[in-house]
């Protein structure tokens, strides 16, 4: 299975905070497929719809926060003006302190969910390097979408590896049924360092991509950090997978 390729604009979002537009169509010139926000800088969706259509791309998904009763309505218009039907939402490090925390984030997410579920859009939740950390003799994170069934996973690998200690491959084998989609970064390994265009560091992509099956609609390249420029290694990474066959571009 070979997915589309999208970039999380959380990636650029220096310039972004300045010239929205043209990040989106340096995104399509480096032939991704499609883009994942991280807000909107102020610009109406409507008018980043026009400009996502005109420079053939998809919207895939978007990071939000999980919607309540009083913001529901506001997060399926902006979807369905965008779009996308997957909203991304993650829950800060002191949600994963203890299994009782969990537990209760997991009923919070499921409501959303729950919220979502009549307007067709699905809520994936986004996982950093502390979700990982072991509560009842499982992740956290399992521990989570155990407690929120109609919830997703958003995997993303660089993090879910928390710096070498766990087998990822393993771990999104495991999960592939909750998957919907793959976020996709490289690095070192090791905390605090920089990370990498996507093929530059010593994560197994390939076997990673490969662990989830026929699961996930999207892998998307993301980058937090790294030495040198950000567009350049967002067009080294897009070059990396779709190069190698693991993901693919624009058509």
């Amino acid at each position: 299975m070979t997915r589309p390729l999208a970039l999380q604009l959380y990636t650029l979002r220096e310039r972004a905070k300045d010239d929205f537009t043209g990040v989106i169509r340096d995104v399509a010139e480096a032939g991704y497929a499609g883009v994942e926000f991280a807000g909107l800088h102020g610009n109406d969706p409507a008018e980043i719809r026009q400009v996502l259509d005109d420079c053939g791309l998809r919207a895939c998904s978007a990071h939000m926060a999980a919607p309540k009763d009083t913001t529901v309505a506001e997060t399926v218009d902006t979807a369905q003006t965008l779009g996308f039907d997957t909203v991304v939402s993650m829950c800060g490090k002191d949600s994963f302190a203890t299994a009782e925390a969990v537990k209760q984030a997991g009923e919070q997410m499921q409501q959303a969910a729950r919220l979502l579920e009549p307007y067709g859009i699905r809520l994936g939740y986004h996982n950093h390097w502390w979700e990982m950390a072991e509560l009842e003799g499982r992740s956290a994170l399992e521990m989570l979408l155990e407690s929120a069934p109609d919830l997703m996973l958003q995997c993303d690998l660089y993090w879910a590896s928390d710096f070498g200690r766990v087998d990822v491959p393993e771990f999104v084998a495991r999960n592939a049924e909750r998957l919907v989609s793959l976020h996709v970064k490289d690095g070192p390994l090791v905390e605090d360092e920089m990370q990498m265009a996507v093929g530059a560091g010593k994560m197994d992509i390939p076997a990673c991509i490969s662990a989830a099956g026929d699961k996930g609609d999207w892998l998307i390249v993301e980058l937090d950090n790294c030495d040198g420029d950000m567009l350049q290694a967002a067009k080294d990474s897009a070059r990396y997978l779709i190069g190698e066959g693991l993901a693919a571009g624009r058509q």
